[in-house]
């Protein structure tokens, strides 16, 4: 199995601890980043960063729909690392300081793809479309900071 990445990234007009804060909050902001490509949003332990435990289903196109139930944990400041209990994508958000009152906004996932002619294609196009996907809730979360 050849491991698949997908990492898409933006610069925010806010503080880095704001974005991290609006990222980390599972209860309330990240719900509202989320595009119609995610349903089922439920928080189910926790709901502020560490100890959260949080399920969504992700529908990355009309035939690929992902049931998600992730572990998160903090391993290091401004860092939110997303565990899927379900498969083996684990997705990374790191949010940077860019300058004045500006942050660098990094999400990346990683999981174990298809072998053979399947995970050719898995590992050719699905980093683009996570990719469309992630570009979405980074449109939403600068709306959200910028405030």
């Amino acid at each position: 199995m050849a491991q698949v990445e997908a990492t898409t990234e933006r610069v925010v007009a806010a503080d880095a601890e704001k974005v991290f804060d609006a990222l980390a909050d599972y209860t309330g902001t990240r719900a509202n980043l989320l595009p119609e490509q995610f349903s089922e949003y439920e928080v189910r332990e926790g709901g502020d960063g560490e100890g959260t435990l949080v399920h969504w289903r992700l529908q990355a196109t009309s035939k690929r729909v992902r049931d998600c139930l992730l572990e998160v944990s903090e391993p290091t400041d401004g860092e939110l690392v997303e565990k899927d209990r379900n498969s083996t994508m684990v997705t990374t958000w790191r949010v940077t300081p860019a300058g004045e009152g500006k942050s660098r906004v990094v999400v990346t996932s990683t999981w174990n793809g298809a072998t053979g002619i399947g995970g050719f294609f898995e590992r050719t196009f699905a980093p683009k479309g996570l990719g469309r996907i992630y570009d979405l809730v980074l449109d939403k979360l600068a709306t959200e900071v910028e405030k």
